[in-house]
């Protein structure tokens, strides 16, 4: 008796560039959720249904979109276009994954600015943020169970909270110094990092058999643009930083350094290199720049705007945007303040963005070579224990402005402690947030009914 031979599955169409362009906009508009959600939904639609990705190879794309400064689920996204259709596929597939989420937080951020100071307004908003302390201690708790996994990285994560909250810290001095202290310990002791610097990033082989596109197109050596040219990684430097950086160089030969448009350029330009970890990690330090160094919002509109981008599609770090927003609306100076509202949150997202492609087109013809890179995995791993600590003087930070009434600053001694006023404390945002808590840990209540039903809850208890 003759024995069938197992059928081998069927290699799947190479996708036209229309064709994935479709699929991009659907993860746009679909991409809600957060960073988790939205890398959940790529590897269900790349990965699980149409095998245009190997698990292996988007595994290993995530990792390297998780060494960079940025939002991971966008450069993760762009990465995969650029590896299907070139600079053209990462273009329509990092946009599309920005473009719906940033017109409905421009409008967002206009109808706040207009009428966020409107009664019912306010209550709505007492209860959304309570929802925003409650998903970020969840996000707090869930990078910690996976970040923390020595002694030393427990330290790190530490040793961030206190300089960032006790010293107030500058956000980038504490990721390159938690960098620097990770290719150390490396070097010098290598068991401190609890095998984190294996260089794998948690990317295991995964046995798959069933062919995908860009596998059998690297087989045929289809993917020209994939390899590593010299020539090729000068021109993106030449084309891609001064898109990048020469506005912000305008702006500030043209107005100044003192203009709101250089400081949203030249701030958030900033913020762009040094932005590991997502949202979460930075907002705290633009929180602490935008309100007590440029004094363009205050610290209840910043927990509102969290709110709003965590309604919106795509990544957190919209956020900035609204920023950038409401900066120029307060200072438009002969504009009309909308129209120079629209423009802060157009040049916040062009110098937030921008960079994105810059690092997926310069960095991507090497990332191969950065598998099994232990220094480099030490690194990424001891600021990820830093982003820990970080994103808890978050939590810390918003729960002080949510819960009391007053906050009183102390600073003796280099120190620069926010302390409550304990007779300020404010029942109603308690019972909020320790509900909201409970919602999101307990009983893994999604990010939209959360958001929708505290708002609900503050409205009604405003009315108490």
């Amino acid at each position: 008796m003759q024995i069938a031979e197992p059928k081998q599955a069927e290699l799947p169409q190479v996708p036209s560039f229309a064709t994935a362009f479709a699929l991009w906009a659907r993860i746009g508009f679909l991409s809600f959720g957060g960073p988790a959600g939205q890398i959940a939904l790529m590897h269900r639609l790349l990965v699980d249904e149409r095998r245009w990705i190997s698990d292996s190879r988007f595994l290993h794309a995530l990792n390297y979109c998780m060494l960079l400064p940025g939002p991971e689920a966008q450069q993760l996204a762009t990465y995969i276009g650029w590896l299907l259709h070139g600079k053209r596929g990462g273009l329509a597939a990092g946009l599309l994954f920005v473009l719906p989420g940033a017109a409905l937080m421009l409008a967002l951020s206009t109808l706040y600015a207009l009428y966020g100071k409107l009664p019912l307004v306010t209550d709505i908003f007492f209860g959304i943020k309570a929802a925003v302390l409650a998903i970020v201690i969840g996000a707090v708790r869930r990078l910690a169970a996976r970040a923390l996994g020595s002694r030393f990285l427990l330290a790190i994560a530490a040793a961030a909270f206190f300089a960032i909250y006790g010293f107030a810290a500058p956000f980038p001095v504490i990721i390159i110094g938690a960098g620097l202290i990770g290719m150390a310990a490396h070097a010098m002791w290598p068991a401190a990092l609890a095998g984190a610097a294996s260089g794998q990033g948690g990317s295991a082989q995964t046995g798959e058999t069933a062919p995908s596109v860009i596998d059998a197109l690297f087989a045929e050596g289809r993917l020209e643009h994939t390899r590593p040219s010299g020539a090729r990684a000068l021109l993106t430097l030449l084309i891609w930083l001064p898109l990048w950086l020469g506005p912000v160089f305008l702006l500030w030969s043209w107005l100044g350094g003192a203009s709101v448009w250089t400081q949203i350029g030249g701030f958030f330009s900033l913020m762009a290199a040094v932005t590991f970890g997502g949202a979460y990690a930075v907002l705290a330090y633009v929180g602490q720049e935008a309100v007590n160094s440029f004094g363009w919002l205050n610290p209840g509109e910043m927990l509102d705007g969290l709110g709003l981008a965590e309604t919106t599609p795509g990544p957190l770090i919209l956020v900035l945007q609204y920023v950038g927003f409401l900066a120029a609306f307060r200072h438009p100076g002969s504009l009309d303040p909308v129209l120079a509202g629209a423009l802060g949150a157009l040049l916040t997202l062009w110098v937030t963005f921008t960079p994105c492609f810059f690092w997926i087109f310069l960095g991507g013809p090497y990332v191969e070579r950065l598998r099994g890179h232990r220094a480099l995995a030490a690194a990424l791993s001891a600021i990820t224990a830093a982003v820990v600590g970080v994103m808890l003087n978050l939590a810390v930070w918003f729960a002080l402005h949510i819960l009391f009434g007053r906050v009183a600053v102390i600073s003796d001694y280099g120190l620069h402690l926010n302390v409550p006023v304990v007779e300020t404390v404010d029942w109603r945002a308690l019972l909020l947030a320790s509900a909201a808590l409970l919602a999101t840990l307990r009983y893994k209540i999604g990010v939209l009914p959360l958001l929708a039903s505290s708002a609900a809850a503050g409205f009604i208890l405003s009315r108490i």
